[in-house]
């Protein structure tokens, strides 16, 4: 299948790689500004931390709602609407006098606004007008589009946090959000479906298929373990470094060097899913997170330690979406993928939200995140078992799905 018009394949990889780009790259600055928010308002830090956990897990509740509108009326249209919910919600934080106002502008309109403007939606369309030897590259090259969102868009919110303060730096980053209104024209009429896929199949057919497959309910537990190690780390690193005395551009910087060393990761993860098994590659991947974390916390925190540390998650720290994204249409197809990846990445938010919100409990409570990084170790064990089972292959249907 081919995108109508000038939205060739290579428009629609360009354009959804920008709008991750903007998405998660100005979504990853709401670590930074945390302790500034906090100390500013006079709030615990467990009251924005709430705030961004609730983003994700609302971000998580709406994914395949916001996917299946995908599939039904067109991504662009809902990358489109999600761009100025996403815009809003930046707006209202950065004129925020109380915690609801968090809770609203970051925790419910920017978690909608992430659910229609990010992976799950931008991934699916890509999936569609991608040829099937090279979806899982395509995926990997718009999928480390949100790695260098990451790499251009914390540095530049450091440096407005540090010359504006914090308020006057969100409204610039939601004038940022607010380009994607325009960069989702491009996504325009790519839901049409592939002419190899059953056109008949329905939604409900879709998901009691999806639901009575063992590997889809594993691919969601491993799913949740990414959520909770990465945004964990993307949300509290920072503060965990300036509670141990460390410079406070060391965080920017680790936060910019994952994603740095992840636009290397995602493509090279990506590579390797064309040509290998990549549940296998999924298992290796949430291993060496396990020992990685485990390393970092045990050693004495240096500026070469957190170095070292950020280059080695970024080269793990999104290859598990287009794996994951790739394994699902391996499966079932793309023509309820926006859906299926939707309740995949559902699971994922859950994960963000009990690692965000937990970690600002746990500070709270016993003044380090220690417990939480062994926890996050704990899981990526158990996260390289549940992906070695999985029944990876693709399903064989009738020329005919009924609903």
């Amino acid at each position: 299948m081919t995108p109508r018009g000038w939205r060739t394949p290579f428009v629609v990889l360009l354009g959804g790689t920008l709008i991750l780009l903007l998405s998660f790259g100005l979504r990853q600055n709401l670590g930074l500004y945390m302790a500034p928010i906090s100390t500013g308002l006079g709030w615990d830090r467990e009251v924005f931390a709430f705030a961004v956990a609730l983003q994700s897990l609302v971000w998580g509740i709406s994914t395949p709602l916001m996917g299946w509108l995908a599939d039904r009326f067109g991504p662009g249209k809902v990358v489109g609407a999600g761009g100025l919910v996403y815009a809003g919600g930046l707006w209202l934080m950065a004129e925020a006098s109380a915690p609801i106002d968090a809770t609203v502008g970051v925790g419910f309109m920017t978690g909608f606004g992430m659910s229609m403007t990010s992976f799950s939606i931008v991934l699916a369309t890509i999936s569609r007008i991608a040829p099937a030897a090279k979806r899982s590259i395509y995926l990997g090259i718009a999928s480390a589009g949100g790695s260098s969102g990451q790499v251009l868009l914390v540095p530049l919110g450091q440096w407005l946090l540090t010359e504006n303060g914090w308020s006057i730096g969100l409204i610039i980053i939601a004038g940022m959000a607010a380009l994607i209104v325009p960069l989702s024209v491009v996504l325009a009429g790519a839901n049409r479906q592939p002419a190899d896929e059953p056109s008949t199949q329905r939604i409900g057919a879709a998901l009691r298929e999806a639901g009575g497959h063992g590997g889809y309910h594993l691919l969601n537990a491993g799913y949740f373990v990414c959520g909770f190690q990465t945004m964990f780390i993307g949300a509290h690193l920072p503060a965990y470094l300036t509670d141990l005395q460390a410079p406070a551009w060391l965080g920017a910087t680790a936060l910019a060097l994952i994603g740095a060393f992840n636009i290397a990761g995602c493509i090279f993860w990506a590579h390797l899913g064309a040509s290998r098994s990549m549940k296998y590659l999924l298992s290796v991947i949430y291993g060496v997170r396990a020992v990685i974390m485990a390393v970092f916390i045990m050693l004495p925190i240096s500026t070469v330690s957190v170095i070292v540390f950020a280059c080695l998650m970024g080269l793990l720290w999104l290859a598990t979406v287009p794996l994951t994204t790739g394994v699902v249409a391996q499966i079932f197809g793309t023509r309820f993928i926006g859906t299926l990846v939707g309740i995949t990445f559902f699971s994922h938010q859950i994960g963000s939200f009990l690692g965000i919100w937990l970690g600002g409990i746990v500070y709270d409570a016993m003044g380090n995140y220690d417990a939480i990084f062994w926890g996050g170790v704990a899981l990526g064990l158990v996260a390289t078992v549940l992906h070695i089972p999985i029944d990876d292959r693709p399903l064989r249907r009738a020329a005919t799905a009924g609903a």
